[in-house]
């Protein structure tokens, strides 16, 4: 391929690939969407679910990170393939940042979102990701209705696309399609629905946990229980006002104290009764058996969250499970994210995209660098040939070449 039409498409890329994200783009005529959710605010709940829930944040970021991999590998030979991993659009975010945000989207809403942008004569192709949050399906099934807060919908502030595989032109003179990835769930066909379904209670459980260690610091570990208060009141006005000050003043948080003041009788009764409770230790297990839950219904792996260091650092262990992870998990999402993206290319720009592909490379090293090639498979039982001079190169060496071709 010669290097003028390369340099034609970074143009093209560059001035005329703008997402439809402003005014000037196709307004929507109806709100009629197929809601997300009974409010059809599902996806807001989802994230801040996502935002509050520690261990569910944490699965969500790491499984991301896996499927997003390393980089992207292609064909030496393809110039265009190579420029479009490095400037996937007109802003030159690479194809990398992009589907990073896509398996983000994936793995908190079991739907993600890209915006395709060429034109007539196919002299460009850029990516873009959309955030999930702001998309709705439309209610004829071929167009995607998109919107900045769907809490206060406001149709001339819409955008309708069409969905992928349909192109339609719009007033700047290209051509636009969305890609809706979704997870398949029986009884769902217009959007996916989250892997960890199963698990909104369990991720709400550690939620809950945490902010209740959080009150009991913010009360000073003291006890809960009702305080007695003896005192001559002559209505419930200030029986009110002076509960509410002892509340400010010693109660620390709230409802931790329950104050109760009654009329005096013969000398002082006022007493303290504590409330002694022992659930530490059930709290504890309770926050512990939501956060397996939690791993379970991700289909993830504890010692690739970092759930597990507490009791010791296992490479072994870490390296066993991100191999299991990666042929169950993380493979098959990626073939899934990078399946329409190949036939894209291919359809729009004429670029053989079959070499396009992931690297994955796993989060630990279970051998040495200073190790030779043939010492490395002579460890994994593998045939091996001391003779042999690529054998003879030292794994640092590959690991090195390997981390130059991503960049």
């Amino acid at each position: 391929m010669s290097k003028d039409r390369v340099s034609t498409r970074v143009v093209a890329t560059q001035n005329r690939s703008e997402p439809l994200l402003g005014s000037g783009g196709v307004v929507a005529t109806t709100s009629k969407v197929w809601r997300w959710g009974g409010d059809n605010m599902l996806p807001r709940a989802l994230s801040l679910l996502a935002r509050r829930s520690v261990a569910h944040r944490r699965i969500i970021n790491d499984k991301a990170d896996y499927i997003s991999g390393k980089g992207f590998t292609c064909a030496e030979g393809s110039a265009e393939l190579k420029y479009m991993v490095e400037h996937a659009n007109g802003r030159g975010e690479s194809l990398h940042s992009i589907l990073r945000r896509i398996a983000t989207d994936e793995a908190m809403f079991g739907n993600a979102f890209m915006e395709v942008v060429t034109d007539a004569e196919h002299s460009f192709l850029s990516f873009y990701h959309v955030d999930a949050s702001q998309c709705r399906v439309a209610c004829d099934e071929s167009h995607v209705v998109m919107h900045h807060d769907w809490s206060q919908f406001n149709a001339s502030q819409a955008i309708t696309l069409p969905l992928y595989p349909l192109f339609e032109p719009m007033e700047d003179g290209t051509l636009r399609t969305v890609v809706h990835y979704k997870s398949y769930e029986p009884m769902f066909s217009h959007y996916g629905v989250a892997p960890y379904i199963a698990a909104l209670d369990a991720a709400a459980i550690v939620y809950k946990t945490d902010r209740w260690n959080i009150s009991r610091i913010d009360n000073a570990f003291q006890l809960s229980g009702v305080m007695m208060l003896d005192g001559a009141i002559d209505n419930e006005e200030e029986a009110d006002r002076v509960v509410r000050l002892a509340e400010e003043k010693f109660a620390g948080n709230p409802g931790q104290v329950l104050f109760v003041l009654r009329d005096n009788a013969e000398g002082d009764n006022s007493r303290f009764i504590p409330i002694n409770t022992s659930t530490d230790g059930d709290w504890h297990t309770l926050h512990s058996v939501a956060e397996s839950d939690l791993v379970v219904a991700h289909s993830w792996f504890r010692s690739l969250s970092g759930l597990d260091y507490a009791s010791g650092f296992s490479s072994d262990r870490i390296l066993q499970e991100y191999e299991v992870a990666l042929n169950t998990v993380i493979l098959p999402i990626q073939a899934q994210l990078l399946e329409p993206i190949r036939a894209i290319i291919a359809s729009q720009l004429g670029v053989d995209a079959s070499s396009l592909d992931i690297v994955n490379r796993p989060p630990s090293r279970s051998k040495p660098l200073y190790m030779r090639i043939w010492e490395a498979r002579r460890a994994d039982g593998l045939d091996y040939d001391e003779c042999d001079p690529e054998q003879q190169r030292f794994l640092a060496e590959i690991t090195k070449y390997n981390i130059r071709s991503i960049e």
